[in-house]
């Protein structure tokens, strides 16, 4: 599973013009499925979301977490965290969950964040979205529960 992470002082995702999700101060967090991830996968990747210290503290360091902060957290589907560029121009999938697999990950991943959270906002699986977004920082940072550094 890979995420991106983008704290934001809003976010929102538009579906077909209507707004599905929307957040003020918190975390977009877009994520990509592959065949292989597993429950542990989800649970690692939640862990890290709601615990990473990315948050100014009063002294403007990065000290406090998304619940510290009583922020909120968008979550949108992105397969194309998964594309492989090594060869030739265009992009490769490959990697990446099938829609049918990874409407069932995506949904999984969601319910154990929940868990562990508090009910998130979301764009919308499959759907083609419009995320808009103001990265505060900018803060960018970039999870594969594959490869834990």
């Amino acid at each position: 599973m890979r995420v991106i992470l983008q704290r934001v002082q809003r976010a929102s995702v538009e579906v077909e013009k209507e707004i599905v999700g929307k957040i003020q101060h918190g975390i977009l967090a877009l994520v990509g499925f592959e065949p292989e991830d597993t429950i542990e996968d989800f649970e690692w990747i939640s862990k890290k979301i709601i615990q990473l210290r990315i948050f100014n503290d009063h002294n403007h360091v990065m000290n406090l977490d998304i619940q510290q902060v009583i922020g909120d957290i968008l979550v949108v589907s992105q397969f194309t965290l998964h594309a492989a560029v090594k060869k030739g121009n265009r992009p490769s999938y490959i990697k990446a969950s099938k829609p049918d697999i990874a409407t069932e990950q995506y949904q999984t991943f969601l319910s154990v964040l929940e868990k562990n959270f508090k009910p998130v906002q979301r764009g919308i699986f499959g759907a083609d979205m419009k995320v808009e977004l103001l990265n505060d920082g900018p803060v960018t940072i970039f999870i594969d529960s594959k490869n834990k550094e």
